[in-house]
């Protein structure tokens, strides 16, 4: 066999098995990838919260928890203390306002109000689930929300402060009626006492001038 039928022939053998490789991974279906479970159930809790906020399924003071905003590009929390409460235990094993935030940094949303909880992702948008896929999570960088978490953190310092002044106020209140209550105790051991006192003096009077009135006659 002479060198150029030997090229040939390995040639055609090369060519055969890049064809079955090819044929192989055509055959096999591509890994279906999905969103990140943080994901899904934020864009969960947004979907169900606007069936339950519509006129079907509305809240009875009719009060919004959270929801997307109008442009369907981002969401509002509208009431951070209720959305801790009620909302986060139901779709994650928490009802921590700052963790929620931290998550969401570590997706790339960003905090695009000073006056509300507004967060939007360029990827994150009503109505197109399907790019929740595209969301990652980001490389370690110092945190955009330290401002924010720091001010959540404040608005619960500030309650837990404002809740010990009333229960020092009532506390000191408690005293007051105590003390109060003690000195109207003892004025009432005194009259009591000058009662007394006064009617052994009227006896004594009563006493003495009827005396008198027998030496009379």
């Amino acid at each position: 066999m002479t060198k150029n039928n030997l090229s040939e022939l390995n040639r055609s053998i090369i060519s055969r098995r890049t064809s079955a490789a090819a044929a192989l991974s055509s055959q096999q279906s591509p890994r279906t990838k999905s969103p990140a479970p943080f994901l899904s159930k934020t864009y969960d809790l947004l979907e169900e919260n606007e069936q339950e906020s519509s006129p079907k399924g509305a809240h009875d003071d009719g009060k919004k928890i959270v929801s997307w905003n109008p442009q369907g590009n981002g969401f509002i929390v509208w009431s951070p203390a209720e959305f801790s409460e009620l909302t986060l235990p139901r779709y994650f094993k928490h009802n921590n306002f700052s963790s929620f935030i931290r998550q969401l940094n570590t997706y790339g949303f960003k905090k695009t109000s000073s006056k509300q909880w507004e967060f939007k992702h360029e990827k994150f948008l009503k109505g197109s689930r399907d790019m929740l896929v595209e969301i990652g999570r980001k490389k370690c960088e110092p945190s955009i929300f330290p401002a924010y978490l720091k001010a959540a953190n404040e608005d619960n310092a500030a309650t837990s402060a404002e809740e010990n002044d009333n229960l020092l106020a009532l506390l000191e209140e408690n005293n007051n009626l105590k003390r109060e209550n003690l000195e109207l105790q003892m004025q009432l051991a005194e009259f009591k006492a000058l009662e007394i006192k006064l009617l052994d003096c009227v006896a004594q009077y009563m006493g003495s001038h009827h005396n008198k009135i027998k030496r009379l006659y």
